[in-house]
């Protein structure tokens, strides 16, 4: 698996697993761990989750999955802004490991911009971090502004990654956050890269696909493992579809394809609001 090097010498896989959406209906539980794990068997090591999705429950079904395995996982997982103070990122930190079944985490994100000053979360990630709770840390959903006010304190600019939205519709960032955080070395994390299955029915993507008999929801990662500095965390709750996803890797566009598909879903010509999901 191909890697992105985060500070302090650790690497970030290039494709991983995404789980917004998991541990919401009990009776898919069984199918979503079998998913993760087999993603763990085709060398999908990078899991991604959020005290948020399913008030935990998406915790608790990783935690299932990766039981005997913790080797071999590449953890992240991410803290609601409003517990996001000294004390209250320590405590959610701490019940996010219990659901998770782990002593730590190999990132812990700040899920999104709120109203709790930076320099708290950053002192309880720092904590974190000290006590081994923690690898690294970062943070998700922050625009160029929010980036410029994190890397303005040493702690801050110690963060090894932006978890942000970006696909093939929406690639705002390519016209300012992503070059800035290309120059400060620090990888983007890209939730979403099929827009959720919204991409799946556009003709380009679909040209793309029947030339290299694939699928256009491959053909989307692949487009997006092709940008520097990015990497992919699409979720899959089947086996098959975590199949499908693993294939993506090893699908090498053309300079001729992705021309196509920057012509078919150009940026926009001027820098935009960070979008969100």
């Amino acid at each position: 698996m191909r890697g992105l090097q985060l500070r302090g010498g650790q690497e970030l896989p290039v494709l991983g697993q995404g789980t917004w959406g998991m541990g919401e209906r009990r009776g898919q539980r069984a199918a979503e761990v079998a998913a993760l794990r087999r993603g763990l068997d085709l060398g999908l090591g990078l899991i991604d989750t959020a005290e948020m999705y399913g008030s935990g429950g998406a915790e608790e079904v990783v935690g299932a999955a990766i039981a005997g395995r913790r080797d071999e996982v590449f953890l992240v997982s991410k803290v609601y802004p409003h517990n996001a103070g000294r004390r209250g990122a320590v405590e959610a930190c701490e019940r996010s490991l219990r659901r998770l079944g782990t002593d730590h985490l190999d990132v812990y994100l700040l899920h999104w911009r709120g109203s709790t000053p930076l320099a708290e979360t950053l002192d309880a990630f720092e904590q974190l971090r000290a006590d081994g709770k923690i690898r690294h840390f970062g943070v998700s959903n922050f625009d160029p502004e929010d980036m410029a006010e994190l890397f303005t304190s040493e702690l801050g600019r110690q963060s090894v990654t932006n978890q942000v939205l970006y696909n093939l519709t929406r690639r705002g960032i390519e016209l300012d956050l992503l070059p800035w955080c290309r120059q400060q070395g620090l990888p983007v994390m890209a939730y979403s890269p099929i827009e959720q299955g919204r991409l799946l029915g556009e003709p380009v993507l679909r040209r793309v696909a029947e030339r290299h008999s694939v699928t256009p929801a491959q053909v989307a990662i692949a487009w997006v493992l092709a940008q520097d500095g990015v990497c992919a965390i699409p979720k899959a709750a089947t086996e098959a579809h975590v199949e499908e996803n693993r294939a993506a890797l090893d699908i090498e566009l053309s300079a001729a394809d992705l021309a196509e598909l920057d012509a078919g879903f150009p940026a926009p010509p001027h820098p935009v609001p960070l979008e969100l999901l």
